[in-house]
């Protein structure tokens, strides 16, 4: 994927915050425990090769949300800490770009190139994906690099986070977005 880092990819780091720690607040069972530690090895990798950059912080509208703006939940976590003038975004909704300016952001920067890491896989990093590849940028998602957790169905039946994490990726691959691994960012 060296390729890759040659075009000036922006590397959008989503909602990897302190709420996401309660496993029973989110359903109990999580994938991809590196998940968080892969996307602090592609924030490092950028930083070094002073590449474009997001932070996306989830502000959520829900007083009650752990990731409500002023709960110890909305911090991000210490391995992926905005260093100063690293552009932090802050949303209230699934997508990273609905009422905010990132996508205004990476035409400024002429980005044509994003890659996704973070939380959760069928939630905020999908949507935010779904929205970059229609609005014309070349999106790739990093599969150990994203989590999810377990899901309830219609009938009350439950899904594992792994096949919530697989079947939400699977239907992005292609279409939407190239699914990649960490470590091919490091060849």
């Amino acid at each position: 994927m060296s390729v890759l880092l040659n075009e000036n990819p922006a590397l959008i780091l989503i909602d990897i915050q302190k709420g996401f720690d309660d496993l029973a607040y989110w359903g109990g069972e999580r994938n991809n425990p590196e998940a968080e530690m892969n996307a602090s090895k592609l924030l490092e990798l950028w930083r070094a090769n002073e590449l474009p950059l997001f932070h996306i912080n989830h502000c959520s509208s829900n007083p009650n949300s752990l990731l409500a703006k002023g709960k110890a939940g909305n911090d991000f976590k210490e391995m992926v800490l905005p260093l100063e003038g690293e552009r932090v975004i802050c949303k209230n909704v699934n997508s990273a770009f609905i009422g905010t300016d990132l996508k205004q952001q990476l035409e400024s920067l002429k980005i044509t190139q994003v890659v996704l890491v973070g939380l959760t896989t069928d939630h905020c990093v999908s949507t935010t994906a779904r929205m970059a590849a229609n609005y014309g940028f070349k999106t790739f998602i990093v599969y150990d690099a994203t989590a999810t957790f377990n899901k309830k169905g219609f009938n009350g039946e439950e899904f594992s986070a792994q096949l919530i994490h697989d079947t939400a990726l699977a239907s992005l691959s292609g279409e939407f977005a190239t699914l990649i691994m960490t470590s091919e960012l490091f060849i």
